[in-house]
């Protein structure tokens, strides 16, 4: 089955979406850390993932808070399960590491969930911007600390500067 990849724009830069069509396997932002990189094997179809641009287009436009989309990341059956617990964290809400680590039954894997988190390969739609540092603040994200900033605004969260830490 030949994978497709898309692009598209959006508040963060241009997003660039990556599966067998319908499928979503990543979706990437520029200037990523952990990103997919192109393969020679994969066909350009920017009109490929139609429900996915439609869905990520109704959420930078306020008008969608959840995604109903057929997702298949790629990863370890921990990432799976960070993953899988990520989709649960509301629109709106933040949860921090240690309290996603104990939430998926690892109450000690609180760095493990943190480098999970961080190889989210479906961002935004799978919500790895809502997981803060345990004083708050908000710590690493692949696409970059002010993108973080940005989604988490966007999501009503009020996120003063002084709350970032690079880790």
């Amino acid at each position: 089955m030949p994978t497709y990849v898309a692009y598209m724009p959006s508040p963060l830069g241009p997003l660039r979406l990556v599966g067998d069509g319908t499928v979503l396997f990543s979706v990437t932002m520029t200037e990523q850390r952990h990103a997919a990189t192109g393969n020679a094997g994969w066909h350009r179809d920017d009109s490929a993932f139609e429900a996915a641009r439609q869905q990520l287009d109704e959420y930078f436009a306020g008008q969608r808070q959840t995604f109903d989309l057929a997702l298949a990341p790629n990863g370890t059956a921990f990432q799976q399960r960070v993953w899988a617990a990520l989709a649960d964290i509301p629109f709106g809400h933040t949860e921090n590491y240690g309290e996603l680590a104990r939430r998926i039954g690892s109450p000690r894997a609180a760095r493990a969930v943190g480098l999970a988190n961080g190889r989210n390969p479906i961002p935004i739609i799978v919500p790895c911007h809502r997981v803060i540092g345990a004083d708050g603040s908000l710590t690493g994200y692949g696409g970059g600390i002010e993108r973080k900033r940005w989604l988490l605004q966007h999501e009503g969260l009020p996120v003063p500067a002084s709350q970032t830490r690079l880790i």
